[in-house]
C-alpha cells in the first residue's frame, strides 16, 4: 500500500461507515479549534490534551473533550450544511465545552449532564450566532463555546449540587501591584510562549505545545509559525506591561493572542507584509481586552476563556474588508 492511498483508503471508510466518519469529523473538528481542517492535525491535537491533561491530574478534561467533540459532531448532523459538518465546523465549540467542564466543575455525576448538554447546546448556538453575524460576513468562532461555559459556570453559583471548584474566586478589581520587581530570563520568555499555545485547550504544557506545533504544522507551516509569533508578542507585550509573572508564565495573556494571530495572518486573510501588520495590531489588542475581561468578570468569579480573541477579531475582521480587500479570504 503507498503512502498515497491512505488518503483516498480513509476517504473511502468515511463515506461508507458511520462510525469512521463520526471519529473523521470529530479529529477534523479538534484540529478546528486552531482553523485546521485535517484529521492528522485533530489527532496530534487529542494526544496533546491527553499529555496535558493527564500531567495537570485532570485526566477528565481529555476524556471529557472526546465526549464533547463526538457529541458535537453527532448532533452537526442535523444542519443543512453537510459540508461544514463533514470539516468539523460543528464540533470544535463542543471539544472546548468537553474540556472547560471538567477543568471548572467538580467531577460529579452532573458535571457529566453539564458537559453532554453544553456539547449539545454548543452546536445550536454556532447556528444561532453565525446567522446573526452573517450580516457582517465573519465567522461565530469559539463565541459558541464561550457563552455555553459562561451559562453553566454562573448557573453553577446558584445549584448546591453543581460545584465550580476550579473557578476563580469573585472579587473586586484592584490595581495590582507586584510584590517585587521581576526579571525575565529567556527560559520565562520561551517557556511562556509555549504555555501560550496550549492554553487554547485550558491546559499549560511544554511538551503539548509541540504537539499543538506540530499539529498545525502538519497543515501549514505559516500557520504554526503565526501561533508562536502571536504568543510570543502577547507574552513579551504583558512583561512589559507589568501583568502579574504567575498569569504570563502560565501562558494566560498569550492563548487569546494566538487564536487571533492565526485567525487574522492567515485564516481570513491571506498571508502578505500587510497583513502581517495588521495581525501584529490584533496581537496586541488581544492583551489588552484580556487584561479588561480579567478585571470585568473578576467580581463574577468566571475565567475569560477565548472570549478576547473573538472580540478582537470580530473588531479586526469586519472592517479589513474596507482595509485590505484584495487580501480578505
Amino acid at each position: 500500500m503507498t503512502t498515497q492511498s491512505i488518503p483516498v483508503l480513509w476517504k473511502n471508510n468515511t463515506d461508507k461507515h458511520y462510525i469512521c466518519k463520526i471519529i473523521d469529523i470529530s479529529l477534523r473538528g479538534c484540529a478546528q479549534v486552531m482553523f485546521q481542517n485535517n484529521p492528522i492535525t485533530g489527532l496530534l491535537f487529542f494526544i496533546a490534551i491527553f499529555i496535558s491533561a493527564y500531567s495537570n491530574n485532570n485526566p477528565l478534561a481529555a476524556w471529557g473533550c472526546v465526549v464533547g467533540t463526538v457529541l458535537a459532531s453527532i448532533t452537526g448532523a442535523i444542519t443543512h450544511d453537510i459540508k461544514g459538518w463533514r470539516d468539523g465546523l460543528y464540533s470544535y465549540n463542543g471539544c472546548l465545552v468537553g474540556i472547560a467542564i471538567p477543568v471548572f466543575i467538580t467531577a460529579t455525576p452532573i458535571m457529566w449532564l453539564c458537559l453532554v448538554v453544553g456539547s449539545v447546546v454548543s452546536v445550536i448556538a454556532t447556528v444561532c450566532i453565525a446567522d446573526i453575524l452573517k450580516t457582517w460576513k465573519v465567522a461565530a468562532l469559539t463565541a459558541p463555546f464561550v457563552l455555553t461555559t459562561w451559562v453553566i459556570l454562573l448557573a453553577s453559583y446558584a445549584f448546591h449540587n453543581i460545584y465550580g471548584s476550579g473557578l476563580p474566586s469573585p472579587d473586586l478589581p484592584q490595581h495590582y501591584i507586584p510584590s517585587t520587581q521581576s526579571s525575565y530570563s529567556l527560559s520565562f520568555f520561551i517557556n511562556s510562549t509555549l504555555h501560550g499555545i496550549s492554553q487554547v485547550f485550558l491546559f499549560p504544557g511544554i511538551l503539548a505545545s509541540l504537539f499543538f506545533i506540530a499539529g498545525l504544522a502538519a497543515e501549514s507551516v505559516v500557520c504554526a509559525c503565526y501561533a508562536i509569533v502571536g504568543s510570543f508578542i502577547a507574552t513579551l507585550l504583558a512583561c512589559y506591561l507589568g501583568a502579574n509573572p504567575h498569569d504570563i508564565a502560565a501562558g494566560l495573556y498569550a492563548f487569546s493572542a494566538v487564536l487571533t494571530s492565526v485567525a487574522l495572518g492567515t485564516v481570513f486573510n491571506h498571508p502578505g507584509w500587510r497583513v502581517f501588520i495588521y495581525t501584529i495590531s490584533g496581537i496586541i489588542f488581544t492583551v489588552f481586552i484580556q487584561a479588561a475581561m480579567n478585571v470585568l468578570l473578576m467580581p463574577l468569579g468566571i475565567p475569560t476563556l477565548t472570549m478576547p480573541f473573538v472580540i478582537s477579531s470580530w473588531l479586526f475582521l469586519v472592517p479589513n474588508k474596507e482595509f485590505m480587500p484584495e487580501h480578505r479570504h
